[in-house]
């Protein structure tokens, strides 16, 4: 476990896409599915579109953070599906715990400045 985790860490910062894209992963998707997902756990704040996605997805890919899951529907409306491999679980956990750091971190700071209430 040591060694994923080592080689996890290399992986990060993450950017904030590939973070969404990986964390709409917790539960296999296809590409429309994921852009879906991204636009509303954002509040619409992020939206990616075909290209962004399908060229992250491609480095996910050969980073081997996912892998393809098979295919969903048939004839032209087949669809890839993708899910989170085992590295990059730890990848999306390592970095959910750095951002949570640096969340009570800004906290702090916006209550020392009198920010925050």
């Amino acid at each position: 476990m040591k060694n994923l985790e080592r080689q996890a860490r290399k992986f990060l910062p993450l950017t904030e896409a590939t973070y969404l894209i990986l964390a709409s992963l917790t539960e296999p998707r296809h590409g429309y599915g994921i852009m879906q997902d991204v636009e509303a756990v954002s509040a619409g704040r992020v939206r990616i579109g075909p290209g962004t996605l399908y060229g992250a997805l491609t480095n996910l890919l050969n980073q081997k953070l996912i892998a393809r899951r098979g295919e969903t529907g048939d004839g032209d409306s087949r669809r890839k599906i993708y899910a989170l491999t085992a590295l990059g679980e730890k990848v999306l956990v390592l970095e959910g715990e750095r951002l949570a750091s640096l969340s009570r971190l800004a906290a702090d700071v916006a209550k020392r400045l009198g920010g925050a209430q």
